[in-house]
């Protein structure tokens, strides 16, 4: 490799300083900003988030339900073979 020149390595090292420094400026930016955007979300009422809830909890037991009973049909059947 060729003699690479003190002047250049110094150089990358303060470009990759100023990189990481933008990127915490970016990090701080992202964060200042997602931030104001939960500020503008309307969140639901203590009312909506039951029914919300109720939705996600029904849903999750009829599948799970499902599953069950798809196994137990499907154990039965393999039975029947091996």
């Amino acid at each position: 490799m060729p003699f690479i020149s003190r002047t250049w390595k110094v150089g990358v090292y303060m470009s990759f300083v100023e990189k990481v420094k933008g990127g915490f400026q970016g990090t701080k930016s992202f964060i200042v900003e997602g931030w104001h955007e939960l500020k503008k979300v309307r969140w639901p009422n203590r009312k909506e988030l039951k029914g919300y809830t109720a939705v996600v909890l029904g849903v999750v037991v009829a599948v799970t339900l499902y599953f069950y009973v798809f196994d137990l049909i499907l154990k039965y059947i393999l039975n029947l073979f091996f």
